[in-house]
Order: structure tokens, then sequence, then C-alpha cells
């Protein structure tokens, strides 16, 4: 079991399959749909929890560590959660276009239309929020960690940029998330 539990990439090898294992054994029909579905939620979850994880531990805590030990978190911690933060962002936005074609209500939704507003609107959020992840944050964050090279004084102003979008974000992700769950019931 250590095998599999302590390292990453095989523990989530190891949740594949058992995903795998359960869906071939209990499937009866075309789960496409399902499928789109449980990767739009598995993604969601990722990007969300990351975009949380910025705003409500790593930026908050981030003066009171120590002057020595900040290399840790912007030349380590910090792109490898970006990493993870924009292409979840990626995945979350596709699987959930996805869904919503293969459920039908894609265009009634892009157009706010009649029952699809609710997740429509949920929706338009979600696309503003990956457009600000992909334009905006991670193109200033790049320049606020020394990713790429820019002038000293530029570096505060993209760190300030990719704050405060990323706490758009983080605005935007609860009514966005109401209307994701509004859509079912």
């Amino acid at each position: 079991m250590g095998f599999i539990l302590e390292n990453l990439r095989n523990t989530v090898i190891a949740g594949i399959v058992v995903t795998v294992a359960v869906a071939f054994g209990i499937a009866t029909k075309d789960y496409t749909f399902f499928y789109a579905r449980y990767l739009h939620v598995l993604s969601g979850v990722m990007w969300i929890g990351l975009l949380w994880y910025f705003n409500f531990v790593q930026i908050p805590t981030m003066p009171s560590i120590p002057d020595e030990l900040k290399p840790a978190v912007g030349k380590h911690i910090a792109p490898a959660a970006l990493f993870w933060f924009r292409w979840a962002a990626m995945a979350t936005l596709i699987t959930g276009l996805w869904t919503a074609h293969d459920a039908g209500y894609l265009v009634a939704a892009l157009t706010l239309d009649g029952s699809a507003r609710l997740i429509g609107v949920g929706m338009w959020l979600a696309i503003i929020m990956w457009f600000n992840v992909w334009f905006v944050i991670w193109p200033s964050q790049k320049i606020a960690l020394g990713i790429v090279e820019a002038e000293a004084d530029a570096k505060p102003a993209a760190a300030r940029r990719a704050m405060l979008f990323s706490r758009t974000n983080t605005l935007l992700s609860i009514p966005m998330l109401y209307c994701m769950v509004g859509m079912s019931h």
C-alpha cells in the first residue's frame, strides 16, 4: 500500500483505476454525459480548491512568513500550484461546455434563454474567471514570481494585479457555484 500512497502519481493512477473499475462494473448504457459531468466536477474541485487556497491561505499567510523562507513559496510552491490551477481552469471550461452540449442546453445557456438562464449565468461567470486565469492572473504571476524577465518595479504591480483578479475570481466563484448547483434543483 505504501507504493501507492507514498507517491502522488501512483495515488492518482490508483484513483483512476478504481473509478474505471466502478464505472465499468455498473455501466449498462452510454455514459458519455455522466463522464463529461464527472470530469467537469473533478476539474472544477481542483480549480476552485486552488483558487480558495491562494486566497484563504497563501496570500494572507505570506506577510507572516520569514523573508528567508519566502523563496520556497515563490520558486517552488506557487509555480506548481499555478500550473495545476490554470490547467484545472481549462479542463473545467472544456468539460463544462461538453456537458452543456451533451445535455442539449449549450446555446440556450450561452444566450441566457429560458430555463437555461441560471446555468447560463454560471457559465458566463466561469468563462470570465477562466479568462482572468489565463490572460491576467497567470501572465501577472509570471512577472511577480520572476518566471519571465521584467523590471524590478514591475513585480509588485504584477503581484497586486494577480491578487486583485484572483480575488475577483473568488468573488465570482460564489454566485457561479450557486448557479451550477441551482440548475439541477
